[in-house]
């Protein structure tokens, strides 16, 4: 071939899916039974919506109870607060004048036995009448001790109001958690549950697809790492619909390779609005275009030789070129390389004839015949009948 400058371009072709942002499982928190699900496939939800109901016998019944438990400690404090305490103020005022009595009596008992008018005996029981008229007293006063704003009785009958308040704050809580909504906006992908069916804590009822940007996700052979960096521009097809492509822009390359399968995830996203047809998941044929030149020198892959025997390792890729009616090895530095050519950056320059195929050895005369030949073109250089072939008028893909 008459080596000549021509644009090349290099592409990637692999397979992707399509996929948001990312996917919630939403679930029921307590057990019951599936009254109503309010929603179907393909629905797009919006953040509160209702998603599906339990039934609420049960919790509706727990509420009732709570409340009534918070009525009655509520009515016991307030009793305490007014009447209990009224009461027991009443029984110590009731207690000290008793006391009082008692100690009238002992004094006036104690000045007639002095006298000698009365006994020895009736001493002894006026003493024990203030002994128990004492006692009445203490206990009437730690009953309205406890009854008091600091006291034990009162501060135990606030406690169990607040006790059962709490238990009504969560019945309402269990009652609300028989109502599923949804955590934010997005779209139904799947529904595993149907009205009637028992469900559990942590079971996966509803798959939502978050609302986000659509994101393109392949899995591509880390072999081509080189080759991808975000920002490069991509062709998409759907498998499904093949006559509507629409253009594609690399966003991101995965930090690290999956050992497993030797590749790296690789995001891509629509450059416009995203048409109507993608669905979640489905199957994608992607072209990334992964080098351009405007003008090259290139030569097809069938035209490098291999090192002679006995080279150096790493030493550079050659060509056999036509000088003088000789072919003769020509040692080139090359650029960019697609599937079916390459840039030559040093070792040609345009004009230089080289030779595709079998051909003599190096230092043999040959007969070319000229071949027009550009990247995209197929065509056997390996026959016997092209042997010494050169090729005229290359053009890049």
């Amino acid at each position: 071939m008459t080596l000549g400058t021509a644009p090349l371009v290099r592409t990637l072709q692999f397979s992707a899916r399509v996929a948001t942002t990312s996917r919630v499982s939403v679930g029921a928190t307590l057990t019951g039974r599936v009254a109503d699900v309010a929603v179907r496939e393909g629905d797009a939800v919006r953040q509160g919506d209702v998603l599906l109901r339990l039934e609420t016998d049960e919790a509706q019944a727990a509420l009732a109870q709570a409340q009534a438990n918070a009525q009655q400690a509520q009515a016991r404090l307030a009793g305490l607060r007014g009447a209990g305490r009224t009461q027991a103020q009443a029984q110590l005022a009731q207690a000290d004048a008793t006391l009082r009595a008692a100690a009238r009596e002992l004094a006036r008992t104690q000045q007639l036995v002095a006298s000698g008018f009365i006994s020895e005996a009736r001493l002894d029981d006026a003493r024990r009448a203030v002994a128990v008229a004492r006692a009445q007293r203490d206990g009437a006063g730690a009953q309205a001790q406890a009854v008091g704003e600091r006291g034990a009785e009162l501060a135990q009958a606030e406690a169990q109001l607040q006790q059962a308040r709490a238990a009504v704050q969560a019945a309402q809580a269990r009652l609300a958690q028989t109502v599923v909504h949804a955590p934010t906006d997005g779209r139904v992908l799947l529904r595993k549950v149907e009205p009637g069916q028992i469900v559990q804590p942590g079971s996966a009822l509803l798959s939502l697809a978050l609302a986000g940007p659509t994101e393109l996700v392949a899995q591509v052979d880390e072999r081509f790492l080189d080759q991808l960096q975000p920002g490069q521009a991509a062709s998409v097809v759907a498998d499904a619909f093949p006559a509507q492509p629409f253009a594609a822009q690399l966003r991101s390359l995965a930090p690290a390779v999956d050992a497993q399968r030797g590749s790296v995830e690789v995001k891509l996203a629509p450059r416009q609005a995203p048409p109507d047809f993608l669905r979640e998941d489905m199957t994608l044929s992607v072209e990334v275009r992964t080098g351009e030149r405007p003008a090259a020198l290139a030569l097809p892959l069938t035209a490098l030789r291999s090192p002679a025997p006995g080279a150096a390792p790493g030493a550079p890729d050659s060509v056999w070129v036509l000088g003088d009616g000789r072919v003769q090895a020509r040692p080139v530095r090359l650029g960019l390389r697609t599937l079916e050519a390459a840039e030559v950056l040093d070792g040609l320059a345009e004009g230089t004839a080289v030779i595709v195929g079998s051909a003599p050895a190096p230092g043999q005369r040959a007969r070319p015949r000229a071949i027009d030949w550009h990247p995209g073109t197929a065509h056997d250089f390996g026959t016997r009948s092209d042997a010494g072939a050169t090729l005229t008028n290359a053009k890049g893909r």
